[in-house]
């Protein structure tokens, strides 16, 4: 049977400890990856996963549920420790190693949309980070504009802007990379999301 989050942290508040881990399993996918790209670095992204289930715990007897609900509120305290943890120290993260070689036909194809996506990523590290929050919400995590203005903390309209300056600001450092829009889906096989192609 699949629960609803709300009934779930109902038993969380009574300390049941069987719900807090359907509640963990349901979402530390969606935060870790959430964490993952507002900070570049995994293990960092693995503390602020572990710190905000943390909080769910040590919330559920006051937690109630309310405009985006559960999902909610585990992003926004997600995105708050990762603002706190950047605004504490600056994430150092080592150069990727080159891969190997591959001899396949579709290798070079394949070089090419690498190459993109790491521009990509670099580019989603060098934005604001309210910037980087906004298109990791709506354009990685697929969120609507009206739920990640809930997450932020913003009115709709605000989010809009938000998400226009964000997407402007990308394209900008994407083009001083020399990296045109079609070279995120050089290889249709490669989903848009995860070359940031839609960003």
């Amino acid at each position: 049977v699949l629960f609803r989050s709300a009934a779930l942290m109902e038993r969380v508040a009574q300390g049941c400890e069987d719900a807090f881990g359907l509640l963990v399993d349901r979402h530390m996918p969606a935060l870790y990856r959430v964490a993952a790209r507002m900070l570049g670095d995994g293990h960092e992204a693995e503390d602020v996963v572990q710190d905000c289930f943390a909080r769910m715990w040590q919330h559920a007897p006051r937690w109630s549920a309310t405009g985006a609900g559960l999902v909610g509120w585990l992003h926004r305290v997600t995105m708050n420790l990762c603002f706190d943890r950047k605004r504490r120290f600056r994430v150092v993260t080592a150069p990727e190693l080159p891969d190997m070689a591959d001899e396949t036909p579709l290798a070079a194809a394949q070089i090419e949309s690498d190459e993109a996506h790491r521009a990509v990523n670099a580019a989603l590290n060098d934005l604001p980070e309210r910037y980087r929050a906004a298109l990791v919400l709506c354009y990685y995590e697929g969120f609507s504009n009206a739920l990640a203005a809930e997450v932020m903390d913003l009115n709709i309209k605000a989010m809009e802007s938000l998400l226009f300056r964000a997407r402007r600001h990308l394209r900008e450092l994407l083009t001083e990379r020399d990296v045109a829009p079609q070279d995120l889906v050089a290889r249709a096989s490669i989903p848009a999301a995860q070359t940031g192609a839609r960003a």
